[in-house]
Parts: structure tokens; C-alpha cells; sequence
């Protein structure tokens, strides 16, 4: 018999792993997704099927949702937008009333939940789920209030978060408060401002907000410090900088868009990326340049074990075939460079609005 859940609970039993990420991807979720479990000690096997745009891993035996929680920052895979424990999978749920089997689910597993987040894999099918998970959300929550499985902003409870795999099925996953991504699928809500010369502003916005802390944003992106932009046209980064407040120094043969000159704290230099250099040292370097990734890494490797900057964001175009291989080709190059200047932190991240490529931070340890 299962305890209900205004009962004494049993600690919550999770079966494995769900990770989300982009179509086409999911090659490459299964190979960390699996390094990952090995390395925590989590038998069990890996399920991917290309362009589901998600990847689980069925553990041998029930694992304690606390103990495992802990392990499961979703930063903590290059290529997983989301990485949660799951505990359950309802099948053949009835599209007129798909709340009893979610809600009888989530009393079975006997444990209360703070708050609720509905999302779907991003596919073009599953975005069909999209405007059914808006509409969902209230009218489920509140199913799992009255069967004593939620109670809403409770300190030290999980987050629920159910995936609907297709229309019939839904995964039940928890994570720990702050463990999960900050937004819905991994997909971050960003605005694009027209002033901002490229799309490629997003990326870098999104960088920011998942690559840095809130203390290094708050150390690193003070108004009046001094940044470079390699490959900077038409302005996309540089513009995200500038709208900070930072001085930008932008690199290239190509025009800056003029809204970007326009807010007053740009300098268009002309020239190569790879050869130029500042003056002075400054606190951050930013480069999107087209380019092999061995080349990109050994760049921004350089520009910090020489003290050009301090910090970096740097986007790796991937090849085709052989991305994890790539990856740590880049990663060793960095290593290999900064293994003499001291500890450093390199965080390596597939945004949503990246494509194939990663983007990365570096920064020595004492300026992180």
C-alpha cells in the first residue's frame, strides 16, 4: 500500500533521468547522459530516438529522489536543455480527462510539490501541446491541491514538472528548487530590439543569463568596464555589452550596424580578429567569429593566460559529425594553455539559440 500524501511520506523513488534538447541532438544527450550516471554510480541504460528532441535513462532500480536531485544541475550537460529525475510515465492518457491519471500518479509517488511546470520536447508535433500546457496548468494544479499532492510556494518541497512526450503520454519529473532550467523546454523568453543590429544578441543574452552567476554578472557587467568584440559586425554583441553600459572596442573589416554606433559607447576598429590587440587589458572579450573551433579556443585561451581580459563568452562551431570529439579537442586545447596561469572555470553550454555550436565562459579562477 503507497502512502497518501497527507500521510507520512516514504522518500520519493525516482527511475532514471529525462534531459531535453534540440532536435537532432540526441546523439550526443545519450553520450553524456550516460558518462554522467556511470560517474555518479547509476546503473541502468540510455533511450534516444533521433529528432524526439529528448533522452532518458532507465535506471536498474529505484534511486532516492534527494540523493540523485543533488547530482542534477541542468548545466551539468553540454547539450541537455533540461535534466530532471523522473518518477513516472503515464500511458494512454484520455484527451478528455488527462488530469485523473497525472494526479493519481503524482499521489502514488506520495510526496507533495511547491510548484508546477507543463512543457513538451521542441519538436514542431510536440509545440502542437504548447497552447494545451498554458491552459493545463491551473486546472491541474489545483486537481493536485485537492488530492494533497501540491501545495503552492512551500518552502523545501520540488518542483513537478510534466513532459508530454506526445498528446497520450506524459513523463513526471521533480528537481530541487534552482536545479531545474529557469524557463520552460530550457527555452528562454527573449526579447529581440530592433536596435540591436542581429538575432546573434540573443545569444549572447542568453549566455549571460545561463553561463554567469548572479554574482559575476553583477561583478562583471558594471557600467564604464571595458570590453572587445571580436568579429563584432554587424554589432549583435557589441550591442548587448553597450546597452549594459560597457565600453566596447568592436573588431571588424565589416559595417557596424548604425544603431549599435548610435549609443555612444562603440569604437569600430577595422581589422583581423586573430591579430589584433588592446592597448590595455580590459574585462572581457566576446568572440562570434566563423572559424574552426580549435582556432577559437586557442584564441580566447590565450587572450586570458596573457591577461588581455579577464573573463570570456565565445561561441565553438561545431562540425557535423564527431561534435562531442570536437568539444574535447577545444577543451583540451584551453587546458592545455591555462594549465600553468592557475585553476580556471570553463563552462560549456548548447543555448537554445545556438545551432551547431556551443557557447562557452572562461574565466581564471580568481576573476570568476
Amino acid at each position: 500500500m503507497h502512502p497518501s500524501p497527507t500521510q507520512n511520506r516514504l522518500p520519493l523513488s525516482v527511475y532514471g533521468l529525462l534531459a531535453l534538447c534540440r532536435a537532432g541532438f540526441e546523439k550526443e544527450v545519450a553520450t553524456e547522459l550516460e558518462a554522467f550516471c556511470a560517474e555518479i554510480g547509476m546503473s541502468g541504460f540510455v533511450r534516444a530516438q533521433p529528432g524526439q528532441a529528448f533522452v532518458t535513462f532507465e535506471s536498474h532500480e529505484a534511486v532516492d529522489f534527494a540523493e540523485l536531485a543533488e547530482h542534477c544541475d541542468w548545466r551539468t550537460l553540454i547539450f541537455a536543455r533540461q535534466l530532471l529525475p523522473w518518477f513516472a510515465r503515464v500511458d494512454n492518457l484520455p484527451e478528455r480527462d488527462r488530469a485523473t491519471p497525472i494526479v493519481a500518479a503524482a499521489r502514488e509517488a506520495g510526496q507533495r510539490f511547491a510548484s508546477l511546470m507543463l512543457e513538451t520536447p521542441d519538436t514542431d508535433e510536440a509545440k502542437q501541446q504548447s497552447g494545451f500546457c498554458r491552459r493545463f496548468t491551473a486546472p491541474l494544479q489545483r486537481e493536485l491541491e485537492k488530492a494533497g499532492a501540491f501545495r503552492e510556494g512551500a518552502k523545501g518541497l520540488p518542483e513537478l514538472h510534466v513532459l508530454f512526450g506526445d498528446a497520450s503520454t506524459a513523463w513526471l519529473c521533480a528537481s530541487l528548487p534552482g536545479r531545474a532550467a529557469l524557463w520552460p523546454m530550457g527555452i528562454p523568453r527573449l526579447r529581440m530590439l530592433r536596435e540591436a543590429g542581429s538575432r546573434s544578441t540573443l545569444k549572447l543574452a542568453e549566455a549571460i543569463f545561463t553561463l554567469l552567476t548572479e554574482e559575476e554578472r553583477n561583478a562583471g557587467l558594471r557600467a564604464g568596464l571595458r570590453a572587445v568584440d571580436l568579429g563584432a559586425a554587424p554589432g549583435g554583441w557589441t550591442w548587448q555589452l553597450a546597452h549594459r553600459g560597457l565600453r566596447v572596442t568592436s573588431i571588424d573589416n565589416g559595417p557596424m550596424a548604425p544603431s549599435v554606433m548610435a549609443t555612444g559607447l562603440v569604437e569600430h576598429v577595422r581589422a583581423d580578429g586573430f591579430t589584433w590587440r588592446p592597448q590595455r587589458p580590459v574585462e572581457w572579450m566576446v568572440c562570434d567569429m566563423v572559424e574552426q573551433p580549435t582556432r577559437i579556443a586557442a584564441l580566447v585561451a590565450d587572450w586570458i593566460a596573457t591577461g588581455r581580459c579577464r573573463r570570456t563568452i565565445f561561441n565553438l562551431k561545431l562540425p557535423m559529425k564527431k561534435r562531442l570529439d570536437a568539444v574535447e579537442q577545444c577543451r583540451a586545447i584551453i587546458t592545455k594553455r591555462l594549465v600553468n596561469e592557475g585553476p580556471f572555470v570553463l563552462r560549456l553550454k548548447h543555448l537554445y539559440h545556438d545551432r551547431e555550436e556551443i557557447t562557452g565562459y572562461l574565466a581564471l579562477r580568481k576573476s570568476a
